[in-house]
């Protein structure tokens, strides 16, 4: 079930014309990864989904309905562009957005005292803003932005100015999130990350959703037929076994120990390549290798400059 859903969204500025008709289906409880190049038209849909602009043409839809003002409750928010007032304290901040998320004071401190307690900011809570760290900045605003507990929550940049540690440690209460039965769009030119954390993607390029679809099928859909075999054995007497249509893209070797990347014809059958190998020849390592999220938003933002 579609727990978003954007029909045919345009959105134009001047003559500028930032979505032309975007439709984007969000899977309920997973994490949907919005993705494109600088200027693609993502920072706008997202502002449309918060109802801070309106559309032009077409709508939003969250769980089959038109999207409401008073949905904006049920949304949580992380901009790219981070928003704490500087020169208020920490904690008086964080209250005061929670309250304006509609939680009650009480609630508000209990669920501000585990979460500080949690990503060990506490010390901070009387200190002002700009005494912070951008990271411990992030911090924060990533606390009130899961504090009232939204149905759907949006993450631009996430990760941006985190050291390794911090990025791992927000890693993993975004999946915790999701295991809780949140939904989640998470917009990052991260393709490791998007690897990592995405179930689905949309890549969304000159205001243009251009590829769409889960993330394992992307990836398959951009295959090279290119096999990593790992064996024992005589690599010259493989290599004269193997046809003029198989070609050997690297090797490394360890004594009688091969590791190859194979470019496989395009008719080939799965198992040819097995075919190959002779009683003599040890099997340790068989599997495809997939282009990465990274490779493939490249060939398919260079395929989109061609084709316009």
């Amino acid at each position: 079930m579609s727990f978003l859903e954007s029909q045919q969204v345009v959105k134009r500025y001047a003559a500028h014309l930032a979505l032309d008709q975007v439709s984007i289906s969000v899977p309920e409880n997973s994490i949907f990864g919005l993705l494109g190049p600088n200027g693609a038209g993502k920072t706008t849909l997202i502002r449309i989904i918060n109802q801070i602009t309106g559309p032009d043409e077409g709508q939003i839809l969250l769980k089959g309905h038109p999207l409401a003002p008073e949905d904006i409750a049920r949304i949580g928010y992380l901009p790219e562009e981070r928003g704490l007032y500087k020169k208020m304290k920490v904690g008086e901040q964080a209250l005061y957005l929670a309250r304006l998320k509609g939680m009650s004071r009480p609630a508000a401190l209990k669920r501000l005292k585990y979460w500080f307690e949690k990503f060990e900011i506490q010390p901070w809570w009387d200190k002002k803003v700009e005494e912070l760290s951008k990271g411990m900045q992030q911090k924060v605003q990533f606390i009130v932005t899961i504090l009232h507990e939204p149905e759907l929550l949006i993450f631009d940049e996430p990760f941006s100015g985190f050291d390794p540690i911090n990025a791992n440690l927000l890693k993993e209460e975004i999946l915790e999130l999701k295991k809780k039965g949140s939904t989640i769009i998470f917009s990052t030119h991260n393709m490791s990350s998007v690897e990592e954390l995405c179930d689905h993607i949309t890549l969304v390029n000159n205001g243009k959703a251009i590829l769409s679809g889960p993330v394992p099928e992307v990836r398959q859909q951009f295959s090279q037929n290119l096999i990593e075999l790992e064996f024992s054995g005589s690599l010259d007497a493989l290599e004269g076994r193997l046809s003029d249509h198989y070609k050997i893209e690297t090797r490394q070797s360890l004594q009688e120990r091969h590791k190859l990347l194979i470019r496989m014809p395009q008719d080939a059958a799965p198992n040819a390549l097995l075919a190959a190998l002779s009683p003599a020849e040890h099997l340790h390592a068989y599997h495809e290798v997939l282009p990465g999220m990274n490779e493939v938003f490249i060939t398919v933002v260079n395929q989109n400059k061609t084709s316009r």
